[in-house]
């Protein structure tokens, strides 16, 4: 049985592991791209910080971390017994409801630009 300690921290481990990887392997193809001159105003369109809204990605973040925390709390009013499996499809379904609740934010920001 996974007990909710354990699948948050195998969570942020392999998150870490795959954004050091993301990072990593975009470094390298910006080097290739930057070395053999390839640099046409597709490829600087795609690395260009701060393309959209500003603070739009922290947003989506703090809403998916913040339902995350009450998907933990919420799961600690149930018994010991199925508690475990509440957490996991809680994180799920609030997680979910965060993502869309982002979209339909996002889309209200964007229409009113």
């Amino acid at each position: 049985m996974l007990i909710p300690e354990s699948l948050f921290v195998v969570t942020v481990v392999f998150g870490s592991i795959i954004l050091f990887v993301k990072i990593i392997a975009d470094a390298k193809m910006r080097n290739k791209l930057i070395e053999k001159g390839m640099l046409d105003e597709n490829v600087k369109y795609l690395y260009q910080p701060g393309t959209g809204v500003k603070g739009a990605s922290s947003l989506k973040w703090g809403m998916i971390l913040a339902t995350m925390g009450m998907a933990f709390f919420l799961g600690l009013l149930f018994p010991e017994d199925i508690r475990s499996e509440i957490i996991f499809g809680l994180l799920f379904i609030l997680g979910g409801i965060a993502l869309i609740a982002y979209y339909i934010i996002m889309k209200n920001v964007e229409s009113k630009e």
